[in-house]
């Protein structure tokens, strides 16, 4: 069962990223705040969940939370600043989206910045053990999986729609055959270290 809250504030925002191992596309976060009275036997960690299950609980997350909100950072950034710092930089924006601002943040993993002087806690695996935290990585999933679904249409030979945009050894096949698009994050080791790529 996972728990409501873990401080004594009332505005509770939960926060986490998807998309921090892909070879190609954003890192995506989300943050959200739950009302006190929210329940759902569904939601866990989305890693834990199916696609269909994720899915039935987007709308519902959405319509039911206080407030939430998602955030990209595009491949080019990521680049540019380390996928650790746009990870962190992601729940920032999407903490910077919510329509009412939180009193408490917890995030999942051990690494955060502070945020505009709000107390927070980091959480390893806060995902599985906490309700804000787990919807966070529901919404931070869902949003990136329907973008990479998108820009699959562009360059379907790469299967986003698929691995969106994870290392699978078909993934990184066919980088080796067809090289790598402008979604690719350069920085990062696209191939093995045997079969070296021309940027």
């Amino acid at each position: 069962m996972l728990l409501k809250n873990h401080s004594k504030y009332s505005l509770e925002c939960g926060t986490d990223e998807a998309g921090r191992g892909c070879l190609a596309g954003p890192v995506t976060a989300a943050a959200v705040i739950l009302p006190k009275k929210f329940e759902n036997t569904l939601l866990n960690d989305s890693k834990q969940l199916s696609e269909k299950k994720r899915e039935i609980l987007k709308p519902i997350i959405e319509t039911q939370a206080l407030t939430f909100g998602v955030a990209h950072i595009f491949q080019e950034e990521i680049d540019s600043i380390n996928i650790l710092n746009a990870s962190i930089l992601a729940m920032h924006k999407s903490i910077d989206s919510l329509a009412k601002k939180p009193e408490f943040i917890i995030v999942d993993g051990n690494k955060f910045k502070p945020y505009n002087g709000i107390p927070f806690e980091t959480i390893i695996k806060g995902d599985g053990k906490y309700l804000s935290i787990a919807a966070a990585s529901v919404l931070a999933k869902t949003h990136r999986d329907m973008y990479m679904n998108t820009i699959h249409k562009e360059y379907p030979m790469y299967n986003w729609k698929q691995n969106k945009g994870y290392p699978t050894k078909e993934h990184r096949a066919a980088i080796e055959k067809y090289g790598i698009t402008k979604y690719h994050r350069k920085s990062f080791r696209l191939l093995p270290e045997q079969l070296k790529l021309d940027i």
